[in-house]
């Protein structure tokens, strides 16, 4: 016990000084057993716009070592453990430099702001320009802030989601002086600190701050519809405020959250128009406030509640708007459907679904990469021989890898497919194909190669010879520190394990300066398939040291041909070798079940492109670099060859060089669908400060 107080004493001298001066000051001043509001010298320390406007500049200081009430004081202690905390990770001075400046700016600020709003006859702010205050809140909420900044994703955002709403919700539904110097407090830290970061999450993450937002929306009018408030926009009494305006809100809420969580088109529509029909009440309140009481046509809600929550409608919409490309998850129109919901060259009449291209790579079998033509996102063409997975972007019509169906086939589902696209002015491609496409194209179509494709014959697989040593290596050590090796699904682990996995990918992703790259780069929404097996590797305390999962490659019958690596995520600080461990651990369980080869997979964008391959491999040369330092596909290419695989070309196929400025933007976009142009920016950025 002593060397943890000791240790503490050393790690958190600012704070346990500060901590003292405030126990100190309120014992010598009485604070800790009578309020200071009522003793005599009281104005001489509290600050405020009275105490500057009276000269009294040094209040500021004064003010933050005391407590205007004895309760006040748990408050007051409890709210340097955010002090405490960011002093222990990044040390004493800026510690102080947080909660210095956050109780400053608070304090300057407040008087500031109030000095001008009560110049308005604005009863809020009128009142409140003319009380005083004490306490280091301002700058323990600062110090909050800052924390929250040190936090991994997606904590960190989910951490600012708080603290932004608690700060709002008490400024708007309280608004009391520390309310607002809270707000201030944590405005200056959000300008910064600049971690807030809503494109930097995956777009799970940004689907579920969307669907906690909105009830949390739905609570806070519930509750202020209950309990009283006095904000910027008026007082309210209990149980007097708009009912029908919150009955209408809660069953719209009601009717969007889960649409929101599942990210469906639909509820972000529907969502948008609401935050927007509040908003545009709200304003209409304040303009109708404006005429006689009598004249007003709505007398059945509340304006001051009304107009306070429509500030966090705004923000909501904000949000929404900021996150759109999140809300996706709707059915948009496939190539060569006319209007009537049947595809024009489609024998059978029907849309195709992802259904349906499960049962033909089960019946026809597939190449390493075709089970990502079931992910989200994909489209398809029917063809009189089988289904072409695709996508749409910039006017180009990507195709993923080989088109499904039998291998005879291919010649006659590439014709149809590009003669489709062609007549509703598409630009066709093939993105990530075998050789078996390329062989199929048109004459006149080009060629390029991409990637290659990494593929083990686990046929008499045997980890012996020094070309193995590294992967021998990693599984004696991993045996030696009782590392266990499992092959599961997502569905079938605990909620723990499941959470676990959740966390591991979250704070991958969130710590790229780009989103989640997608099309031939799954997620664990992909990795929760029945059909996709997760390899995980699990240390002696029961923590996921890291996880791959597992694509399938089915044969002609239906049977398990080989498996295709698609995620590869790993815990900070677990064991050091889990990659080598997996991988092995996974060709030798996949051997003994009878599999003939591993694919692991091509790194996307790391074929390295020759002086005559054109300007589309160049292209694609640049945007490898720039995310290179970001996604790391050139290392991870290399990382690979410790397996000894043999390679297969991987091809990117297209018309002439006309297209080429379209399929690289097309390209771009189907990897990076949610990214921004301040993001592409700011990874180039971070590419040369790396150089």
């Amino acid at each position: 016990m002593k060397r943890i107080v000791g240790r503490a004493v050393s790690r958190l001298p600012a704070t346990l000084t500060v901590v003292a001066v405030v126990l100190v000051v309120g014992l010598v001043g009485q604070g800790l057993w009578s309020a200071t509001i009522d003793q005599p010298w009281w104005e001489q320390v509290a600050f405020g716009l009275p105490a500057f406007q009276d000269g009294r500049w040094w209040t500021p200081l004064t003010g933050t070592f005391f407590v205007a009430h004895p309760v006040g004081y748990v408050f007051a202690i409890v709210g340097f453990f955010w002090m405490g905390l960011l002093e222990w990770r990044r040390g004493s001075r800026v510690a102080l430099a947080y909660f210095g400046a956050g109780q400053l700016v608070a304090v300057l600020a407040t008087a500031a702001f109030l000095w001008a709003a009560g110049q308005l006859p604005w009863p809020w702010a009128v009142n409140l320009a003319g009380q005083l205050d004490v306490g280091a809140s301002g700058g323990t909420m600062a110090c909050f802030a800052a924390c929250v900044s040190l936090f991994a994703s997606p904590w960190r955002q989910r951490g600012w989601i708080i603290v932004v709403g608690y700060a709002a919700i008490g400024l708007l539904f309280l608004g009391t002086l520390a309310d607002l110097e809270h707000a201030f407090a944590v405005v200056a830290v959000l300008a910064v600190d600049r971690s807030f970061r809503v494109q930097r999450a995956s777009i799970r993450e940004r689907r579920l701050l969307a669907f906690a937002a909105s009830l949390a929306l739905g609570v806070i009018q519930i509750v202020t519809l209950l309990v009283p408030t006095d904000g910027p926009f008026g007082p309210t009494a209990a149980a007097d405020g708009p009912w029908i305006e919150v009955l209408i809100d809660t069953v719209v809420i009601l009717s969007v959250t889960n649409g929101l969580r599942l990210g469906q088109r639909w509820a972000w529509t529907l969502s948008v128009i609401w935050a927007g029909v509040n908003v545009t009440v709200a304003v209409l309140y304040v303009a109708l406030s404006q005429l006689d009481p009598v004249e007003l046509p709505l007398t059945w809600g509340d304006a001051d509640v009304t107009v306070a929550t429509s500030v966090l409608w705004l923000a909501f919409l904000v949000y929404l708007v900021a996150t759109r490309h999140a809300f996706r998850a709707h059915r948009r129109r496939p190539l060569g459907v006319v209007g009537s919901g049947r595809s024009e060259d489609s024998a059978a009449g029907a849309l195709p679904t992802a259904d349906d291209a499960r049962a033909i790579i089960k019946a026809e079998g597939g190449g390493t990469l075709s089970w990502m033509a079931t992910w989200e996102g994909m489209e398809y063409y029917r063809t009189s021989r089988g289904l072409v997975p695709y996508q749409k972007h910039a006017g180009v019509a990507i195709v993923l890898a080989d088109p499904l169906g039998p291998p005879e086939a291919t010649h006659v589902s590439v014709a149809e497919f590009v003669q489709a696209a062609e007549r509703d002015s598409l630009v066709p491609c093939f993105f990530s194909s075998s050789a078996r496409t390329r062989d199929a194209l048109p004459d006149g179509w080009r060629e390029l190669i991409i990637a290659d494709d990494t593929i083990v014959d686990l046929p008499g697989l045997a980890f012996t010879g020094k070309a193995w040593a590294s992967i021998r290596t990693a599984l004696n050590k991993a045996e030696r520190e009782g590392m266990t090796f499992r092959l599961t699904t997502f569905a079938s682990e605990s909620w723990g394990v499941r959470q676990q996995l959740r966390a591991i990918s979250e704070g991958w992703v969130g710590e790229k300066d780009l989103p989640e790259m997608r099309f031939t780069l799954g997620t664990l929404q992909e990795a929760d398939d029945p059909e996709v097996r997760l390899a995980l590797a699990v240390s002696p305390a029961g923590d996921v040291d890291g996880f791959l999962s597992w694509l399938p490659m089915f044969g002609p019958q239906g049977e398990h041909h080989g498996w295709t690596l698609d995620l590869m995520r790993r815990r900070d600080g677990g064991f050091g070798s889990v990659m080598e461990f997996l991988i092995g651990s996974s060709a030798r369980v996949f051997a003994d079940e009878g599999a003939a080869i591993l694919s692991l997979s091509g790194a996307p964008l790391a074929h390295v492109a020759a002086d005559d391959e054109g300007r589309i491999a160049h292209l694609l040369g640049q945007l490898s670099g720039i995310l290179e330092p970001v996604y790391g596909f050139s290392s991870l290419h290399t990382f690979k060859q410790k397996f000894n695989p043999r390679s297969e070309p991987i091809y990117l196929l297209y018309r002439d060089e006309g297209d080429l400025t379209r399929i690289g933007a097309a390209i771009t976009r189907a990897f990076l669908p949610d990214a921004t142009l301040r993001q592409f920016a700011g990874a180039g950025i971070d590419m040369l400060r790396r150089d």
